[in-house]
């Protein structure tokens, strides 16, 4: 994140960190299964491609919201989790996938994944 740039609102600075089409679901997923790798997040999103994936990983990380371990070893491997600053907007994931699910029901919208 830019740290010289400045915000109008902390709404403005919570949307660029946790906003647009992928960083969300990223997190939801991570929240959810606390640990994840590169290829199980690929599988859990198949819309995302790798290439956005690992951008809105990096960014994820630069900002503080996802930890990065690396494992030396042959395949490597390397796993993703949620800091402090990550954990802190649990309340905030769960409050919207309520939200989303209360939706597709007063909308008769079809959710296919698995929900609470």
């Amino acid at each position: 994140m830019d740290q010289e740039k400045k915000y109008n609102c902390p709404f403005e600075l919570t949307l660029e960190l946790i906003g647009g089409k992928w960083k969300g679901l990223i997190l939801w997923h991570i929240h959810e299964k606390k640990v994840l790798r590169n290829g199980e997040l690929l599988r859990l999103i198949p819309k995302i491609t790798q290439k956005m994936l690992t951008q809105q990983l990096r960014e994820m990380e630069e900002n503080g919201l996802i930890h990065r371990v690396i494992y030396e070893q042959v395949p490597p491997k390397v796993e993703y989790s949620l800091t402090d600053h990550g954990k802190s907007l649990r309340p905030i994931l769960d409050m919207m996938l309520s939200w989303g699910i209360e939706y597709a029901q007063d909308k008769n919208v079809f959710i296919g994944c698995n929900s609470k």
